[in-house]
């Protein structure tokens, strides 16, 4: 069993790993991770992310929650990642995948 604080450092190091112009979604790390799910991946985003890329980890469908409509959309920008004309992400051309 893997403690709060592990869980935290797992999830984190896998976002760190993310590059520029590319994102890859909270279900996905959550698999990797091996425990938990999306939600639990964004509660760790949410409260502990603000030292890591937050910004390149997204929704499934390249959707953009709330909290991304801002700073987010600039950085996608400025990083040249893939968006959609409806402001998503787009997925299949910007979706990265841990080695």
């Amino acid at each position: 069993m893997v403690d709060r604080e592990e869980y935290v450092e797992q999830v984190l190091r896998l976002v760190e790993q993310v590059p520029a112009g590319r994102v890859t979604s909270y279900g996905l790390i959550a698999e990797v991770v091996g425990r938990g799910g999306p939600r639990q991946v964004g509660n760790v985003m949410a409260r502990e992310g603000g030292g890591v890329p937050w910004w390149r980890v997204v929704r499934a469908d390249g959707s953009l929650p709330p909290s991304h409509q801002g700073e987010a959309r600039q950085r996608y920008l400025e990083e040249g990642t893939p968006m959609r004309p409806s402001g998503s992400v787009d997925m299949p051309r910007a979706f990265w995948q841990p080695g």
